[in-house]
């Protein structure tokens, strides 16, 4: 009897996954459909991953949350079927029945939040609707006129502002499709292709299991746009690797969780923060991920400086021969995860499709290659295992990062609604004096505060929103100011006291978090350093605009971190170890010092 339960909760699951999965291909494939029913609709299909289907196993909390997601379903649907009335009352609510769907939405969307990520970004949220409900009865510059609450609920739940904005549109249409993408491959033979290729490339070196983990980081980061998602899965290959050949624990949790981070600024995915910026710049997604790609090469670059450094003090070994893969089972492998990309990149840069639809096709190869071993045998029973997987992992992860748009959605529709934002950047304007570098130290810190509470997108969302203006108004160009703030905002995965990416590798191996968090500082110094760099060489940025200035910009900075780095690290004397990081400021800066 148990297992029949089980195998029907595992069919009901299953049967979900599918239909979110579809629905979100299915979108790509139809055309046009209006915003306020296919942002609903997602709504809809992530309530039940969330709310039931994630939620504690006892009775309270599943009670509660098959409630929620029944009436948060049904809200959702009345918009969808309604879309039309209410495309007409530009906001507005007109009576008692529309009043209660905008509050049951509200309810949903921070419960939904809470139970996928915790109380910090919900919190965020309520207090930004209770600002909007009672700011006019603030004093001074940071109290608002006020606005009817039929107005105010209505522009945040049946207007396209609000939860059902333009950063819900991207979670809709664009987000989910890659997420899906990130699932098939990493449900097949990609992800052992991703550490075969990397052991091939460094294993034998010195240091060279530590580097294995730098590179298969960076390639599976380049999918799962996840800091955590990274550890727990190339971790659990890498960490015994490193314990094995002698490497101190504190070293090795410090790579993969350092390494794992950078994954969240490696293109195309880049933890959907690259698609975000999209909808919140108008700059191309081509564009963006040019812009990208150098800063994230120059990230890992530093990385491996600080293993090099290590070893330097250190006998950390390479990968032994009998270890490493063959030749034949590289170049496998690789493919599981060449073709799909080559179809993605052709797609977007060759044809000219649009980010989605390249990745849609993209994930039909690799849906196709699931019914695939690594020996390029057809095994059925095995795919089966592995379409189920993927689109399971498909869904929580969908519903993951939905929830977190929708959240943050209600974050931007109220500073919008208030102008709050407005009075926030006139705050930052003021206490920095009107000049930029104090601007930017001011910005940091929100950042690293904020990511601190709330995973890194929607930490990005939220400082962009207030202190985007500001940085832009003092001369940076848009996109400058969209990186420099979503760097600060990966800080906290590896920053004491709240670093997500450290917890999780230092449990997986065993050793004290605060050791792992300061041996990761030392490695990931590029976090801190880099976006700097960015401002103050703004040519970095500029790689499919000017490819000269861009890689001369490049080395600068790369010879100013690798000054930094193995200063750091492997210099004992106070003096030279001093000399070397100042070296490295000076080589990186100077082009604001002259």
């Amino acid at each position: 009897m148990p297992n029949q339960s089980s195998n029907f909760v595992r069919l009901v699951c299953f049967g979900f996954a599918v239909l979110l999965v579809v629905f979100h291909i299915g979108l790509i494939f139809s055309g046009l459909v209006p915003n306020l029913v296919s942002r609903p609709l997602h709504l809809a299909l992530i309530l039940p991953w969330v709310l039931i289907i994630g939620c504690q196993d006892n009775i309270i909390s599943r009670g509660s949350g098959i409630l929620l997601a029944t009436a948060g379903i049904g809200a959702a649907f009345w918009i969808a079927i309604n879309h039309d009335m209410l495309g007409e009352q530009y906001g507005f609510l007109e009576n008692n029945l529309q009043i209660a769907i905008a509050v049951i939405l509200l309810v949903v969307v921070l419960e939904s939040a809470r139970r996928a990520i915790g109380w910090p970004l919900p919190i965020v949220a309520a207090l930004a609707l209770l600002y909007g409900l009672l700011g006019q009865y603030i004093p001074g510059e940071f109290g608002h006129a006020g606005t009817p609450l039929k107005s105010f609920l209505g522009t945040l739940t049946i207007a396209e502002g609000g939860i059902w904005g333009s950063l819900t549109g991207v979670s809709v249409s664009v987000v989910s499709i890659f997420v899906i993408f990130g699932a098939v491959l990493n449900s097949g033979e990609a992800g052992q292709g991703f550490m075969n290729v990397a052991a091939a490339a460094a294993g034998r070196l010195k240091g060279g299991a530590a580097k294995v983990s730098v590179i298969s980081s960076a390639l599976f980061g380049s999918i799962s746009g996840s800091a955590s998602a990274n550890v727990a899965s190339t971790g659990a290959i890498t960490l015994p690797a490193m314990t094995r050949l002698g490497y101190p624990k504190r070293l090795a949790a410090a790579v993969e969780a350092v390494a794992s981070s950078g994954g969240q600024i490696m293109p195309p995915l880049m933890g959907a923060g690259a698609f975000v910026m999209v909808e919140l710049t108008g700059i191309p997604y081509t564009s963006i991920m040019s812009a990208a790609i150098l800063p994230a090469i120059l990230f890992f670059l530093a990385v491996w400086v600080g293993i090099n450094a290590y070893a330097r003090n250190q006998n950390l070994r390479g990968i032994e021969d009998k270890d490493q893969p063959e030749t034949k089972e590289v170049l496998i492998t690789s493919a599981f995860f060449l073709v799909p990309f080559s179809i993605l990149l052709i797609g977007m840069f060759y044809v000219g499709y649009t980010p989605q639809y390249a990745a849609c096709m993209a994930i039909i190869a690799g849906f196709f290659l699931l019914f695939f071993t690594k020996n390029l045998k057809l095994n059925f029973k095995e795919a089966i295992y592995r379409i189920e997987n993927a689109v399971i992992n498909s869904a929580k992860q969908v519903s993951m990062i939905a929830s977190i748009i929708l959240c943050a959605s209600i974050i931007i529709g109220v500073l919008s609604i208030t102008g709050l934002g407005v009075k926030i950047t006139s705050l930052i304007l003021s206490g920095s004096g009107g000049l930029l570098w104090p601007s930017l130290f001011l910005t940091a810190l929100a950042c690293l505060i904020l990511g601190m509470e709330v995973p890194t997108t929607a930490a990005y969302v939220i400082c962009i929103s207030v202190a985007g203006p500001a940085l832009t108004q003092l001369g940076l160009a848009p996109l400058q100011a969209h990186l420099f703030v979503f760097w600060f905002a990966l800080l906290s995965t590896i920053t004491p006291p709240v670093c997500g990416a450290v917890f999780i590798a230092a449990g997986m191996i065993g050793e004290n978090w605060l050791k792992v968090a300061l041996t990761a500082m030392a490695l990931g110094v590029g976090l801190y350093i880099i976006p700097l760099g960015m401002i103050a060489n703004p040519d970095i940025l500029s790689l499919s605009e000017t490819p000269l200035m861009a890689l001369v910009a490049f080395i600068q900075i790369a010879l100013g971190l690798t000054c930094i780095s193995y200063g750091l690290i492997a210099v004992k004397s106070v003096i030279r170890k001093l000399g070397l990081i100042l070296s490295g400021i000076l080589v990186i800066f100077i082009p604001n010092i002259l």
